[in-house]
C-alpha cells in the first residue's frame, strides 16, 4: 500500500490508518485512492477499524486547498469520486468501526457514517461545515446524517455547520460511546468481540440491515426470512448450535 493509508492486521481485524497527520489528515484524491485500494484487499478479515493518524484528528475535512480551485465539472467529478469510495466501505461486507480521534468535519464525519459503528474519544468533534465554505456536504453527508440522527437534526446541523462535541454526539445517535481509554484500543477491542462470532452470519445481519433500507417492512421481513435460511447451509450455523447443546465454545470458520 502507500504511506497515506497504513493497513495493519490486528488478529481478525484490519486496522486502517489514514496518515496526513500534518493536513490534520485532510481528504485529498490520492488518500482517497490509496483507502479504496485497501478496501480491495481486505481479505479474510473479519472486521475493520478505521482512524486518523495523531490525536488530533480523525479527519478535518477535505482538503480545502485541493477544493479551492475546483470549477463545477471538476468538483461533481470529486465528489463522485469520493462518494464511490465511501459506497465501498460502507458495502464491505463485515463490520467497519470508525475510531474517532479529534476532528471529524466535513468529509471526515462523512467517512465516519460510512462505517457500521462510531466510537468517540472524548475530544472527538464532529460536524458538516460545508455552508461556512459556500458549499454543501458531498461525500454523503446530506443522506448518511439524516438516516444517522433523523431529518430535522440533520437539517439543524447541516444548515448551521455547527460542531458536535462527542457526548452531544451519542446523545444525538451519531457515535455509539464516548471511550474510556484510548479510542482505537477500545475500538480494536469491540471488532475482536465481532470478529469472534460466525463470520457469515454477521455479514448476512450486516447484509439484511443494508440491503432492506428503506424498504417496506413486509418486503424487508421476506428478505430477512430468506438470509435466515442461508444461515442454515453453513458449517458455522451447525457448529454454532452443537457447541451451544455441547455448552462448549464454538470454533467458527467462516463457511
Amino acid at each position: 500500500m502507500g504511506e497515506l493509508v497504513l493497513a495493519e492486521r490486528r488478529g481478525g481485524v484490519l486496522l486502517v490508518t489514514l496518515n496526513r497527520p500534518a493536513a490534520l489528515n485532510a481528504l485529498n484524491l490520492e488518500l482517497l485512492r490509496e483507502l479504496g485500494a485497501v478496501l480491495a484487499q481486505v481479505g479474510d478479515a473479519r472486521a475493520v477499524v478505521l482512524t486518523g493518524a495523531g490525536e488530533k484528528s480523525f479527519v478535518a475535512g477535505a482538503d480545502i486547498s485541493a477544493m479551492a480551485e475546483l470549477d463545477a465539472m471538476t468538483a461533481y467529478t470529486f465528489a463522485a469520486e469520493g462518494q464511490a469510495i465511501l459506497n465501498a466501505l460502507e458495502a464491505l461486507p463485515i463490520p467497519t468501526i470508525a475510531a474517532v480521534n479529534g476532528f471529524a468535519l466535513g468529509g471526515g464525519c462523512e467517512l465516519a457514517m460510512a462505517c457500521d459503528l462510531i466510537l468517540a474519544a472524548p475530544n472527538a468533534v464532529f460536524g458538516q461545515p460545508e455552508v461556512k465554505l459556500g458549499v454543501i456536504p458531498g461525500f454523503g453527508g446530506t443522506q448518511r446524517l439524516v438516516r444517522r440522527v433523523g431529518s430535522q437534526r440533520a437539517r439543524e446541523l447541516i444548515f448551521t455547520g455547527r460542531n458536535v462535541k462527542a457526548e452531544e454526539a451519542v446523545q444525538l445517535g451519531l457515535a455509539l460511546r464516548v471511550t474510556a481509554g484510548p479510542v482505537v484500543e477500545e475500538a480494536l477491542a469491540l471488532a475482536e468481540a465481532i470478529a469472534q462470532n460466525a463470520p457469515v452470519a454477521v455479514q448476512l445481519a450486516k447484509r439484511a440491515i443494508l440491503d432492506n433500507d428503506g424498504v417496506p417492512l413486509g418486503a424487508a421481513l421476506v428478505n430477512e426470512q430468506q438470509l435466515f435460511g442461508l444461515c442454515f447451509a453453513t458449517t458455522d450455523q451447525k457448529e454454532g448450535m452443537a457447541a451451544f447443546l455441547g455448552r462448549r465454545k464454538a470454533s467458527f470458520i467462516g463457511r
